[in-house]
């Protein structure tokens, strides 16, 4: 039971964290995420689509995580990869969620896009099946250099970030604290979810299932 209530879980998350990615996206002249700013710049100079190139770096990132360090690819992370691009897509398709009006309501709209973000994050990642392919990346490439995984994370984002606004990406005031407003509310959700899923009792099926992972 515990297995399948960690995969409901996993999948629920990645559905919120794509409608808080849609959100920032449509309201993203006041900037967005720095691997968000890499996605919409790719889509605006090659086209495709914006969830297409989500698929395409994370697929990438899983190549060099898996060359680097294969302890943090599992299959949570193949999901990863490729449902938050097609949930992206999905969202904007179905074109239900607030757009830019230039006003303050875009300000209210980024910051509920960035809080639904780290509840979505918080609550895929507390699912334990798998870490994402940004998350593996990272890990992997601090487990090679030795450097801490904030400074990895830093250098790691300020690169993209930089890749992003040369291509033209959509880089403004946001961009900067983004991550200041979102890490603490996928650490307390995370934190949160993760203890009460750890409670929950695995039954013999669940523990072969999880193994094979």
């Amino acid at each position: 039971m515990n297995f399948w209530i960690r995969w409901t879980v996993f999948f629920i998350g990645l559905m919120i964290f794509s409608l808080g990615i849609t959100m920032t996206i449509n309201v993203q002249h006041l900037g967005i995420h720095p691997w968000d700013v890499l996605n919409v710049a790719m889509f605006n100079l090659i086209g495709l689509s914006i969830g297409s190139w989500a698929i395409i770096i994370s697929g990438l990132l899983i190549v060099i995580s898996w060359i680097l360090d294969k302890r943090y690819i599992k299959i949570g992370t193949f999901f990863n990869a490729v449902l938050i691009g097609v949930f992206v897509d999905t969202y904007m398709w179905l074109d239900f969620l607030p757009k830019a009006t230039n006003t303050w309501i875009d300000i209210l709209t980024m910051l509920v896009g960035i809080v639904v973000m780290g509840i979505g994050g918080g609550i895929y990642n507390a699912a334990k099946v798998g870490s994402g392919p940004r998350d593996g990346f990272m890990l992997s490439i601090s487990d090679k250099t030795g450097a801490s995984i904030g400074k990895v994370r830093i250098i790691t984002e300020s690169s993209v970030l930089v890749i992003g606004l040369i291509l033209g990406g959509p880089v403004f005031i946001v961009t900067f604290i983004f991550t200041f407003i979102q890490s603490p509310i996928f650490q307390v959700t995370y934190l949160k979810l993760a203890s009460i899923l750890d409670r929950l009792p695995s039954t013999y099926s669940d523990k072969r299932a999880v193994s094979k992972m």
